[in-house]
């Protein structure tokens, strides 16, 4: 190791030498992968459930699962999805809130070669069909308390796959729970396996992209392990380590890397249904946590709460997301008394990744030399006016200088999805796989994987995050499609016109939804609201109205949605009514100068 010398920093909040030891951890964790390709996830996991099968895995307030009954319940999924002719590469949909049965249900399912795709429990109506739609389940399993969220949608999907109801007291329907029953729980046999390996398909999971609905990213069982022992070696998991995981178990951070890094070192995840700001330390104490796995806006709901008596109580000694604001970082760590953070950038379609091992508050993290071929990354200059990255006289890509804002792009090297540090494995739609794909960047026909985010290096190294491209903006750690808000509102009798952008408010994380609307009559607010909330998750939702006799278009007849945005939620900044979604009267009221200087000023909860 001592062969190995980190470059010089200035700014870093940890030395060196412990950096060091953790970029070594990651690479010994993952290094055996590639070498043995049968062993999947579900086969890690089952090696532990050898040596500790008593002890916790997976726990929760309703339910928790030892490491052998994990395994148990998996290998009774993996022998249902068998008996039920899914097909190697077949796809079976999972529709279900957080708990440890959500785990054991895709770990059973994939270890025989079927891909899960994880359908986010927020969604209804034709988006929640388009989910279903694009990756065309054979099956597809739903918890009970979910079952109007897919009657909302079944008049909307084309497919006709065969509907599980997990729990309830409704017999119309196949009960999945009590058939996984009749199959054994005994270890799959290699014939049952069916030889699965590390390059098959394994998860679909849903990412919003830049534009238009959610797509279906693939996920091989090889990105399944990178993640799993590469947060494992960079926390230093062990079995004596439990995570605090309020995270969806449908996104990859929540589901995958919380998860699989403490799974494949025999610690044990606490599992909660969703984040509460009140219940928080007192789960964390109570569950005798040490890791917490974070999305910024969680930690500035946290820093922003009232004291709470036992906040400081904790032993954590780990939190580790992405999006922590430079801002909250240092009142986060203080007040809590967070000894470390672990702040990093990825995708789950993404070939591109990046760690901040060091601690530099506010940057998303720092490549050393000895990784850069493991993590191919450039930035290069980006046209706002063209939306595509600028070239120069030679038709190629423009670096960019330090300090400089571009868009970060991931080179996609020959056979990709054998090389860990240059995968893109794409969407389950080729169309949309070839949109992320950027050619002829440096020379004649190299390719480079598109990450649609703008951000800028410093002197030392360090990278920062600078701003979405596109039409899409990130609230409540989603990001939100504005086309999608704005379907949803055309849908809505009586509107001629609509365009949406994000708004950012005073001490919240990411932009707020604001639509301007156009309508032929009366608007009937409270009709909205409710169409909204039957279309929309909560988090993609506008928050604000602006209402107007018509919208200006360029020459080429799109929105000037940028004025729009640039005046924001000012009820000054136009004569122009506009409403606010007042989460206390739980409708759309008028917004005065008033109730304006109150959202300004952080008094109204959003």
């Amino acid at each position: 190791m001592a062969l190995i010398d980190l470059e010089p920093r200035q700014r870093s909040a940890r030395g060196s030498e412990t950096a060091l030891r953790d970029w070594v951890r990651a690479l010994e964790a993952t290094a055996p992968i590639a070498r043995q390709p049968q062993r999947l996830l579900p086969r890690v996991i089952e090696e532990v459930a050898q040596s500790r099968g008593e002890a916790p895995a997976l726990l929760s307030a309703g339910e928790c699962l030892t490491y052998r009954g994990l395994t148990e319940r998996a290998n009774r999924y993996a022998r249902w999805a068998l008996a039920h002719g899914v097909g190697k590469g077949e796809t079976v949909g999972l529709l279900m809130p957080n708990r440890p049965e959500y785990m054991a249900i895709w770990l059973g399912i994939t270890s025989v070669g079927g891909v899960v795709a994880l359908l986010n429990s927020n969604l209804r109506a034709a988006a929640l069909a388009h989910c279903i739609d694009v990756v065309a389940p054979r099956h597809v399993i739903i918890a009970a308390e979910l079952m109007d969220a897919h009657r909302s949608a079944a008049e909307h999907i084309t497919g006709e796959p065969r509907i599980w109801i997990h729990g309830g007291d409704e017999d119309a329907l196949a009960r999945i729970d009590r058939e996984v029953e009749r199959f054994a729980a005994s270890p799959l046999t290699a014939e049952e396996r069916r030889g699965t390996s590390i390059a098959d398909r394994a998860l679909a999971i849903y990412t919003s992209g830049t534009t238009g609905l959610p797509k279906a990213a693939n996920v091989s069982h090889r990105r399944l392990l990178q993640w799993s022992f590469w947060f494992a070696g960079l926390m230093n998991t062990s079995a004596d380590d439990r995570m605090y995981d309020c995270l969806p178990l449908y996104h990859s951070i929540g589901g995958v890397v919380a998860t699989g890094a403490l799974l494949v070192n025999g610690g044990s995840v606490v599992v909660r249904d969703k984040f509460s700001a009140k219940n928080f330390w007192d789960d964390v104490c109570d569950w005798d946590c040490t890791l917490f796995q974070y999305i910024g806006e969680l930690c500035r709901y946290l820093t922003s709460a009232p004291p709470h008596p036992r906040e400081r109580e904790h032993r954590l000694r780990i939190a580790c997301g992405n999006g922590l604001r430079a801002d909250v970082w240092p009142r986060f760590a203080e007040r809590f008394a967070i000894p470390r953070i672990l702040e990093f950038y990825a995708a789950t379609e993404g070939n591109v990744s990046l760690y901040n091992v060091e601690g530099e508050v506010g940057a998303i993290g720092r490549l050393p030399s000895f990784l850069a071929h493991r993590f191919p990354l450039a930035l290069v200059k980006f046209d706002h006016t063209t939306g595509e990255p600028s070239r120069d006289a030679a038709g190629f890509c423009i670096r960019c200088a330090a300090g400089e804002s571009g868009e970060a792009i991931g080179r996609i090297g020959d056979g990709a999805v054998q090389k860990s540090g240059a995968a893109f494995e794409g969407y389950t739609s080729a169309h949309d796989t070839a949109r992320k794909i950027l050619r002829n960047v440096f020379t004649p026909g190299d390719a480079w994987y598109r990450t649609g985010d703008l951000m800028r290096k410093d002197e030392s190294g360090f990278f920062y995050f600078v701003d979405r491209i596109g039409d899409t903006f990130r609230w409540k750690g989603e990001n939100v499609a504005t086309s999608e808000i704005a379907a949803a509102i055309a849908a809505f009798p009586g509107i001629l016109e609509t365009t949406v952008y994000g708004v950012a408010i005073p001490g919240c994380e990411g932009a707020a939804g604001m639509a301007t609307l156009v309508p032929s009559g009366a608007l009937d607010l409270a009709a909205l609201r409710k169409h909204l909330a039957h279309r929309l998750p909560a988090y993609a939702r506008p928050l604000f109205l602006r209402i107007k006799d018509r919208i200006e278009t360029t020459a080429t007849f799109k929105h000037k949605a940028a004025e729009l945005a640039r005046q924001g939620y000012d009820p000054a900044a136009s004569d122009d009514t506009i409403y606010f979604d007042d989460p206390a009267r739980q409708a759309f009221v008028a917004l005065d100068h008033k109730l304006y200087e109150r959202i300004q000023a952080g008094t109204i909860r959003l």
